[in-house]
């Protein structure tokens, strides 16, 4: 992507955003919904500051998912709906929420960019304000309380170098803002590795158990340890049980749609959202996400998200540049 800028909302606090992401995963929101949100924040501020919204990367402060808290199994805490017609208890829709603290990024271009630096500032603020009218992923946004961080830090549009080491020194001292917190990323790559990985011992092996292979919690049996035996007993049969996972904060995660039927024309599907648009009935896809700390990227075409689509192979998803070949450690 292009960017030329940079737009910084910090420190959000949204209330009950929706946590159920896709039929197979619950957790942070999905980040089609901030992609979603960015193209409904552009609409509403374009005219005004001239900016177009090209990407969008996400830093999570704080997460809350409003679960029950006692026991091994938790569920969401649901809300009782109003009776029906007949007085009978009416039907229970599951559905999960979170309370977030969050701050956004979003890549940016257009003629908004030129301008001076306090026109861009009062941009910043616009977008700010027209932000904080929407919901972010199904939850509302509170404002800051204070004494915390967020109540303290302004909303920024910052102007990006074209020299590339420029840039990357612009971006470090922007990514100390972010701390503490953890930035979202696309890992294809650990896919792609582990089903390679699995095919090698299980050549059957699809990419949906490379998929599960990542995301679930490993606890094997293995012989115990002769340090562990007292040495005048004879050899048994017991086992030591070990927990495993790859390293790093793996998550699995949505990133768009495939299609399950061809396009359709305007108007052909009854009951459609929008009967001036084409029209696809479509599955989630799924991924690997990583969080990271911010203070590792190298870059904000690794922290940014961005909508790619092919009609011809039906597939509609986000994606992310992150690279991990240059890991740096905190300056």
């Amino acid at each position: 992507m292009n960017e030329q800028g940079l737009l910084i909302i910090p420190r959000l606090r949204v209330q009950n955003a929706n946590c159920i992401s896709s039929p197979m995963t619950w957790g942070f929101p999905a980040i089609t919904a901030f992609t979603g949100l960015m193209v409904a924040l552009e609409r509403k501020v374009h005219e005004h500051t001239g900016l177009e919204f090209l990407s969008v990367g996400v830093i999570c402060h704080h997460f809350a998912a409003q679960v029950t808290t006692g026991g091994y199994t938790r569920t969401f805490c649901l809300t009782r709906n109003p009776v029906d017609k007949d007085g009978s208890t009416a039907a229970i829709v599951e559905e999960g929420r979170a309370h977030l603290e969050i701050t956004l990024v979003f890549g940016v271009a257009g003629s908004g960019m030129a301008a001076s630096e306090e026109q861009r500032q009062q941009a910043a603020r616009h977008c700010a304000d027209v932000l904080a009218t929407l919901r972010i992923a199904g939850g509302s946004v509170l404002p800051a309380e204070p004494g915390t961080p967020g109540y303290y830090q302004q909303p920024t549009l910052k102007s990006l170098s074209d020299n590339p080491d420029q840039r990357a020194s612009e971006f470090r001292s922007l990514r100390r803002q972010w701390l503490p917190g953890f930035a979202l990323v696309c890992r294809d790559d650990l896919l792609s590795a582990r089903l390679h990985e699995l095919q090698q011992s299980q050549p059957e092996a699809s990419r949906i158990d490379a998929w599960l292979d990542l995301s679930r919690l490993h606890i094997r049996p293995r012989p115990a340890t002769e340090q562990t035996q007292a040495p005048a007993t004879p050899a048994t049969d017991k086992v030591e049980w070990e927990a495993s996972r790859p390293p790093g904060w793996l998550v699995p995660i949505p990133v768009g749609f495939g299609a399950l039927s061809p396009l359709h024309q305007p108007g052909e599907v009854a009951h459609a959202r929008d009967m001036t648009v084409p029209f696809r009935f479509v599955e989630s896809l799924y991924s690997i996400g990583q969080w990271l700390s911010p203070h590792r990227l190298q870059s904000p075409e690794q922290l940014l998200w961005y909508s790619t689509h092919d009609d011809s192979s039906g597939l509609y998803r986000c994606q992310n540049d992150y690279s991990p070949s240059h890991i740096t450690d905190f300056a």
